[in-house]
């Protein structure tokens, strides 16, 4: 291989690498977000270069989350000088599934556990199927049970003070 074909792999690969990084800050970033505008939660609309400020996450990266966010139904905005967004229901409707789900997709641990009934050629003699599904479904467990209310709480007993 010659010094300008290793040069564009490595260029290559490094840009496929930061599409990838990128990717899977997403859904802690939604989630860092939904719980900005949770706490911030006054029935005033907050502005995505306050919630940027206070997360240090850029603008630009914000405005693509809350697109998809604001898609789903999960949040209201107004456009304008005396724009921002809010929450669209209130903090202890929403699961924290609910918002990785939405920016993530699935949380099931393997590919196999995606359909239901498991399409896996291997499925019948697979001896860690078991073994996935429990830990699917205390992931599932968790994930589903802690709300954006829970989140809000505990930053309130943190003092104010988190990091995600």
């Amino acid at each position: 291989m010659q010094i300008h074909e290793r040069e564009t792999a490595a260029y290559k690969e490094t840009e496929k690498q930061e599409v990838l990084n990128t990717c899977r800050f997403q859904p802690r970033y939604a989630l860092r977000l939904m719980l900005d505008l949770a706490v911030h939660n006054t029935g005033e609309l907050v502005k995505i270069k306050d919630i940027a400020a206070r997360e240090d996450i850029s603008e630009k990266y914000l405005e693509q989350i809350i697109s998809s966010l604001k898609k789903a139904g999960y949040v209201k905005s107004l456009r304008g000088a005396q724009g921002g967004y809010m929450l669209a229901r209130e903090p202890k409707t929403y699961t924290v599934g609910t918002i990785l789900r939405l920016t993530e997709g699935s949380m099931k641990p393997v590919a196999c556990l995606e359909d239901d009934p498991n399409q896996c050629s291997r499925a019948g003699e697979c001896v860690t199927l078991r073994l996935w599904k429990m830990l699917d479904e205390a992931i599932e467990g968790v994930l589903d049970k802690v709300t954006l209310q829970d989140l809000k709480d505990w930053y309130e007993q943190m003092g104010n003070d988190y990091v995600i």
